[in-house]
């Protein structure tokens, strides 16, 4: 009884050890979030004072007056969300029809096409940015929205990814019984793979809306009209115009505060699925 009563003590102790720990991670990572939130509320003056500020303060209204008056703040939010949403739509799309391939298809060449894909990974981007910006400027995609997301719509990323999902989630047995029942081989990557594949496409989904969103340097370089900017080059064409007026700190903060909220929600949205439907998988299993 006595050994009982211990080992059971020790456990509460260990847990709560362990939940006051996660707290303290918590805070840690969310502060600078909330900070954000905080200093857009604030003026320059206040911003910069010690101790700093840690409630919101009455500058809400003046930094958003700044920001919007300095920038097209609205049009370029909206240009990030129709680019994110395209590419985050036609990744998925693509990387999940070749992850199909690659998985469940027996062809000539699979075994070099899966190699090369794994081998372009390897490659870091920025090697590539320069002779890309020649193609599309060959093209004469500059100054449009196409380079956005055409050319990274089947990456090797998510195409190795899907590939690697699909074979353990999608089973042959069943694509089998779909062809007997008259299925070609497209309906069942729509009515089998798609479906059966949606915790990697949630994973894949999340990762490339995040990636787009906050794509800087090649929006930089593609969008060089103010009007066709999306939020990151924008809000750094608004730092330079801010630091050169000796103002807009807070209206920083503020355009920075607005960003995050789609991250967030995609996040609230789409991470309850992924871990559920892991969960899942990890019990099937």
């Amino acid at each position: 009884m006595k050994n009982m009563l211990l080992r059971k003590t020790g456990f509460y102790i260990r847990r709560t050890i362990l939940y006051i720990f996660l707290t303290l991670l918590l805070v840690i990572f969310a502060f600078p979030f909330y900070d954000v939130f905080i200093l857009a509320t604030r003026d320059l003056k206040t911003i910069f004072s010690i101790p700093p500020p840690f409630t919101p303060g009455d500058k809400l209204l003046v930094n958003w007056g700044i920001l919007f008056e300095q920038i097209p703040f609205a049009l370029n939010f909206f240009h990030s969300v129709i680019i994110a949403v395209l590419q985050t739509s036609t990744v998925i799309f693509f990387c999940t029809m070749g992850g199909f391939a690659l998985a469940k298809y027996n062809f000539k060449g699979k075994s070099f096409f899966f190699s090369f894909i794994l081998l372009t990974l390897m490659i870091p981007p920025l090697l590539g940015i320069i002779p890309a910006y020649r193609l599309m400027l060959w093209f004469g995609w500059l100054n449009t929205y196409w380079p956005m997301f055409i050319p990274g719509m089947a990456n090797a990323f998510g195409i190795f990814l899907m590939t690697q999902f699909i074979t353990t989630t999608v089973p042959s047995d069943l694509m089998d019984a779909a062809r007997i029942d008259g299925l070609n081989e497209f309906w069942i990557l729509l009515k089998i793979g798609f479906p059966l594949s949606m915790p990697g496409i949630a994973v894949l989904g999340t990762i490339t809306f995040v990636g787009s969103w906050n794509n800087f340097l090649w929006a930089l370089l593609m969008l060089t009209k103010e009007e066709m900017r999306t939020i990151p080059p924008a809000l750094s064409a608004f730092q330079l115009k801010a630091e050169i007026a000796g103002q807009g700190y807070g209206a920083k903060m503020l355009g920075n505060a607005l960003a995050i909220i789609p991250l967030l929600l995609v996040f609230i949205l789409f991470s309850k699925k992924i871990i559920s439907n892991f969960l899942a998988g990890s019990l099937k299993g």
